[in-house]
């Protein structure tokens, strides 16, 4: 079934429910407005460009998906693939490639392809998954070091030494502030779970950068003023040529953001007890990248945080979504420049916890004394993602999980266990 869910939830909607989305979503704006800069600026974009990702996405993702919950946007497993693509192609190179990839999962939908999620080894989510936490985070560390290096490699074995010799430029006051935001961050969410203390952490580290005058990076220092406005949608620049070299890239993309989505609407379902649409929301999905890309925006996908922060704050139906969108788009509009106060390496912190959640630690050791095949799998597909490239770490894990089901037709779907991530 393809119909959005939203069209389900209308039929019986009422004032109290708006209510409950309309506290869940301004909720869930707060928190997802630092971590679409955040996630844009890791990426290699401009931070305005994670706003619009995280406004335009997440709206059509709402009105057309197939989850009562599903809270789209901008996600940490998007930044490996979406810096390379800007490295060798360009923003504009990355703006097609989005638009590639929403025709890719507006096909895949179409011809129901969202139930082979349960093919898909869990090993091989679960290694690519670690291997972007590990690169996410120390892409991170020149800006919670406050380090000099004004470029760091893309290439993760060359981007470690870069960084060491870098180390004698470090900048205590900037580890001082990224410190202090992760203190805050882990203690106002273990304090009060429900409570955004995500933004309270950010504003109170960074407004001590801004009222102590210290030397340290803000986002309107290195990137200038936000963005006040939406700008209008275009069709980015096509040829045949850039679009088979682009092809790779929106394929990966189109996995990530159907992959990624498909799970979160899996752990809301198990939350909510409800059973969401998969190819209602891969469609969503087709339409949430290809909107995004029009208006000059990044990849979007569910994001699983946000979705579960939704639930946790009341979100009952998509109208919850659609109210995060708005509020982070008045929020553009009224308070842009109070944004460009936001220090980075507060926002480094905050990757660098992102990316500590997203690996989930807990399960390592449940990894670790599961069958050989498994433990294999995922090291070979953490390793690649590492040191190669998420394109060939997805493609051997994927192509090797598939030899070891034809092999053993005793793994049956069924073994699949869905990430709280």
């Amino acid at each position: 079934m393809r119909q959005p869910k939203i069209i389900t939830t209308l039929r019986n909607y009422s004032w109290s429910l708006f209510a409950a989305d309309a506290l869940a979503g301004t909720t869930v704006a707060m928190i997802a407005l630092p971590l679409s800069l955040a996630i844009a600026i890791a990426s290699g974009a401009d931070p305005g460009q994670g706003l619009v990702t995280a406004i335009i996405g997440g709206l059509f993702i709402s009105l057309f998906g197939g989850s009562r919950v599903q809270i789209g946007g901008p996600t940490g497993a998007f930044i490996v693939v979406v810096f390379g693509v800007i490295s060798e192609f360009g923003y504009d190179g990355l703006v097609v490639a989005t638009l590639m990839a929403g025709l890719i999962l507006l096909v895949a939908g179409f011809f129901r392809a969202g139930r082979l999620i349960a093919h898909i080894p869990e090993a091989v989510v679960n290694g690519f998954t670690i291997g972007i936490g590990i690169i996410i985070a120390t892409s991170q560390m020149n800006d919670f070091f406050g380090l000099s290096l004004e470029t760091v490699p893309a290439d993760f074995i060359e981007k470690i030494p870069a960084l060491w010799q870098a180390k004698e430029s470090l900048n205590s006051t900037a580890v001082l502030i990224a410190v202090l935001t992760m203190v805050l961050i882990i203690g106002l969410r273990r304090a009060a779970p429900k409570f955004p203390g995500l933004i309270v952490a950010l504003a109170i580290s960074s407004g001590l950068v801004a009222f102590a005058n210290f030397q340290v990076d803000t986002i309107a220092s290195r990137f200038g003023a936000l963005p006040s406005h939406l700008p209008m949608p275009s069709l980015p620049s096509l040829s045949i040529a850039r679009m088979i070299d682009l092809l790779p890239s929106a394929i990966i993309i189109a996995f990530l953001a159907g992959v990624e989505s498909l799970l979160s609407a899996m752990v809301a379902d198990r939350i909510i007890e409800g059973h969401h649409r998969p190819n209602a929301e891969i469609m969503a999905q087709g339409l949430g990248n290809i909107a995004s890309s029009l208006f000059g925006g990044m990849p979007v996908t569910g994001a699983i945080a946000r979705t579960a922060t939704n639930i946790d704050a009341g979100g009952r139906t998509p109208i919850a979504g659609i109210i995060h969108a708005l509020v982070i788009l008045l929020v553009m509009i009224v308070a842009a420049p109070l944004a460009g106060y936001l220090a980075m390496p507060a926002l480094a912190a905050l990757l660098i916890l992102t990316a500590w959640n997203m690996s989930e630690p807990h399960k390592w050791r449940a990894y670790m004394t599961g069958p050989f095949s498994d433990k294999a799998l995922l090291m070979i597909t953490l390793l690649l993602t590492v040191a190669v490239d998420l394109t060939v770490a997805i493609s051997v894990g994927v192509g090797i999980g598939l030899l070891l089901k034809l092999q053993n037709n005793t793994w049956p779907p069924t073994r699949w266990r869905t990430p709280k991530r």
